[in-house]
Order: C-alpha cells, then sequence, then structure tokens
C-alpha cells in the first residue's frame, strides 16, 4: 500500500482505505458461523463447501490472531474475542446491505423470510401455534425460528443478530433495545386433579402445604417463596425445573402444584386436562413486550413481524380477573 506521500507499506490516515487488505468475504462467513456455531449448516446457508468453510475460518483465525470458535458437542463454542466482534461485524454487514442493496422490502404474499424470535417456553406455549398459522398463511413461503431465551438473555440474542425480535416479561432494557407491549398477564396455580383427586380453588392452608413443582431458571427460589417469606411461610419444593413445559408432565406424576404464569397455565390446563385457579396469595401482575434491537427498526420484515404478534397477543391476552 502506498500513501499519499508515497511512502509504501505505512498506514492511510482513511480507516477505509486500510481494509483494502481485507477480504470482507470472511466477514460473512463469521457472522453465519456466530449464528449457527456448526459449520456444516453455515457452508449450506452459504451454498459453500465445508471446506471452503473451513479454510475461511482458518483465515479469520489468522486475521484476529485468535482461535475464535473452539470445538464442543453439536457444534462449536465462540471465544470472548469472538463474542466481542459479533456485534460490530453485525451492525457494519447489514449497514453495507442497505448501502450496496437500499432499505429492503418486503411482500409477505410474493416472498418470504426466516424469522428468528427469542422467548421462553411458556410465551411459545401462547404465541407460537397461532403466529406460525398466521405467517404462513400470510407468507406462505416464510418460516418461523425460535430461540430458548428469558428476559436476562433475550438482550444478548438481540444485540448479536441471532433473533430479530424477543418476547419477554417487561425488565430494564437498554437504549438499543426498543419495546412494544404485548399484553398483561399475571400469575396461576396449576395442578392435575386427578393426582390430587379434587378440582376448584385451593385455600391458602391447602395451597401451603400442598407439594410445589418450582420453575427457575438457576433452582434456587422463585416469587412464591418471596412472598410466603415475607409472611413468615415457607413452601416444601418437591422439584424444580427451568422449563415450563415440563410442568404438566411432572404434576401427572405426583400431588404437587405449580404456580406459573397465567397464560401458559391456561394453554397447558386446556390440552392436558389439568386444574388453574387463583393463587390464593398476593402475587403481581406483569406486562408481556416484544422487543428489537435499534439497528433494525427500519427493518420492514421486523415491522411485519411485529404487527402479527401485536395483532395475536391482542386475540390471545388472558382476560383480566
Amino acid at each position: 500500500m502506498t500513501t499519499p506521500s508515497g511512502r509504501p507499506g505505512a498506514p492511510s490516515d482513511d480507516p477505509v482505505v486500510d481494509l483494502r487488505g481485507h477480504d470482507l468475504n470472511l466477514l460473512v462467513v463469521f457472522a453465519v458461523l456466530m449464528r449457527e456455531r456448526n459449520v456444516t449448516r453455515t457452508a449450506e446457508q452459504l451454498h459453500m463447501s465445508q471446506a471452503a468453510v473451513s479454510a475461511a475460518l482458518g483465515r479469520l483465525r489468522k486475521l484476529f490472531a485468535d482461535p475464535l470458535f473452539v470445538r464442543a458437542p453439536g457444534g462449536m463454542t465462540p471465544t470472548a474475542r469472538a463474542r466481542r466482534l459479533q456485534v460490530p461485524v453485525r451492525r457494519g454487514l447489514d449497514s453495507l446491505k442497505i448501502a450496496i442493496a437500499g432499505e429492503p422490502g418486503f411482500d409477505p404474499a410474493q416472498g418470504g423470510a426466516v424469522f428468528r424470535l427469542g422467548m421462553s417456553d411458556d410465551l411459545e406455549a401462547l404465541l407460537l401455534p397461532g403466529l406460525i398459522g398466521q405467517v404462513t398463511a400470510a407468507s406462505p413461503d416464510s418460516s418461523v425460528f425460535c430461540l430458548q431465551a428469558n428476559r436476562m438473555t433475550v438482550g444478548g440474542l438481540l444485540e448479536s443478530g441471532q433473533v430479530e425480535v424477543g418476547v419477554s416479561a417487561a425488565a430494564a432494557w437498554g437504549p438499543e433495545i426498543h419495546s412494544r407491549t404485548l399484553l398483561t398477564s399475571r400469575y396461576a396455580v396449576l395442578y392435575d386433579p386427578r393426582a390430587l383427586d379434587r378440582t376448584g380453588p385451593l385455600t391458602r392452608a391447602e395451597y401451603v402445604s400442598l407439594p410445589h413443582v418450582m420453575i427457575s431458571a438457576d433452582g434456587t427460589r422463585g416469587i412464591v417463596d418471596d412472598v410466603l417469606d415475607s409472611d413468615d411461610q415457607t413452601r416444601h419444593r418437591i422439584a424444580s425445573t427451568a422449563h415450563f413445559a415440563m410442568v404438566p408432565l411432572l404434576l401427572a406424576s405426583t400431588p404437587a402444584v405449580a404456580t406459573m404464569p397465567r397464560h401458559a397455565a391456561e394453554v397447558f390446563a386446556t390440552q392436558l386436562g389439568l386444574e388453574v385457579c387463583e393463587p390464593p396469595i398476593d402475587l403481581p401482575q406483569f406486562t408481556v413486550s416484544a422487543l428489537w434491537h435499534r439497528s433494525s427498526a427500519e427493518d420492514p420484515r421486523v415491522r411485519w413481524l411485529l404487527g402479527q404478534l401485536t395483532a395475536l397477543a391482542t386475540r390471545l391476552a388472558p382476560p383480566a380477573p
């Protein structure tokens, strides 16, 4: 490289000129590897051979002087360096795409898209069946892929571009994350009437004395424990799971109760013949929001998907007590 002063090899004052020595196609491979975490799937997405993807990964490792990905069961795990690169690379590629092709358009009836969402399985139970039906009816060539997420992890998925839209209970989102309230929900008690040999609501004494199946991401405690602690009461937790969908299976095998968001409890009760009742303790209501990153706010696919989610939530939102 020659500078305006004619000295070869000296760095330029223009960072764009400094890019001439790099193959920007490598960044496309990196972005897809970060999303797929698998060489084979990356090759399929980019219509490349596995050997070509492996060669590109080798060049990326040399460029950044870092392994970037290490082998793990079922694929690869990104290094800390790769995670730091993920957001700026993704945003840079999105900006280049718009600069080259212009602002994207989306006609759902004429074209397809892969919509990637992040949400927990209680919200999947409420929203995903209807969303798939709406999206595929309006856009037959489109697909809906859902990644497991909660309010602690959904922001990172949006930042990295692994999902375009997240759905989560309200939390403190940073300035880069936009949100729209979809619905207000509350908690409910769920149990199997065959296992408990009863139906109907529970008194507080019955609720506290029965065994509990807890839903907790870390297996430590839940909101029920906080409420009972304030009244110097405790509950007997016989099991804990991180997945709402496991609760009906656990309740069918033991006489116990579970406390979960009502929107999921109603789905499980309807599908599996379980009993839903109001908690005999004071538990707060909460809002569920759709989330998207600031960088995708003008993406017509994202705007269209948000419209679909809003319409669906309006139709499915649990009624007020």
